[in-house]
């Protein structure tokens, strides 16, 4: 019995061109720590000529659809390199090299690890009436840690994987059997 070799032209976090689970993940902190940091300079910025809530819409929006294409070019490419086919699937048109699905679904993690930290932030206060900064920025670290976890393998495991493992198709090969007949002669 011979398994065919499973060739989809595309790779999968797991496989060989792809990046492993732990270089994902340096990428991941690396790439959206960075645009957090500057995200976190840029509201400070517009804050200063514009409403806070507004100035934090805008970079908010940016930034996710920056770190979005970060992810997909350099934390979860193949070694091939990002392109139609290969990789995470980034379509390759215009500045934007993901689809409509991958900023859509990203934008959805961003908004669920923002509700976490939300949520996080509301019970605390709903425990103590008046936390201390030590404490309140614990709880919104911890919460923003693990929802980070979260989001890091909701984008590894279903928005930027482009395949999803199946078995190989089992094949025959009876060439390379002997014949019954010839099992027989040989074992006399």
């Amino acid at each position: 019995m011979e398994r065919a070799p499973q060739q989809t032209g595309r790779s999968t976090p797991g496989t060989p061109d792809a990046p492993g689970a732990s270089a994902s993940f340096v990428r991941f902190v690396i790439f959206g720590g960075g645009v957090g940091l500057a995200s976190s300079a840029a509201v400070a910025l517009l804050a200063a000529v514009l409403p806070f809530t507004l100035a934090n819409a805008l970079v908010t929006a940016v930034s996710t659809i920056l770190a979005t294409e970060l992810h997909a070019r350099f934390t979860f490419a193949s070694a091939s390199g990002p392109g139609p086919g290969s990789g995470p699937g980034p379509t390759g048109r215009g500045p934007l090299r993901c689809g409509l699905r991958h900023h859509l679904q990203s934008a959805a993690t961003a908004a669920a690890a923002f509700a976490v930290t939300t949520l996080a932030t509301l019970a605390l206060h709903a425990f103590a009436s008046a936390p201390g900064l030590a404490v309140e920025q614990t709880v919104y670290l911890s919460a923003s840690a693990l929802a980070g976890i979260g989001r890091f393998l909701a984008l590894r495991l279903y928005v930027f994987a482009t395949t999803r493992r199946q078995p190989a198709p089992v094949t025959l090969d009876l060439r390379a059997a002997p014949a019954r007949r010839e099992l027989l002669t040989t074992a006399s």
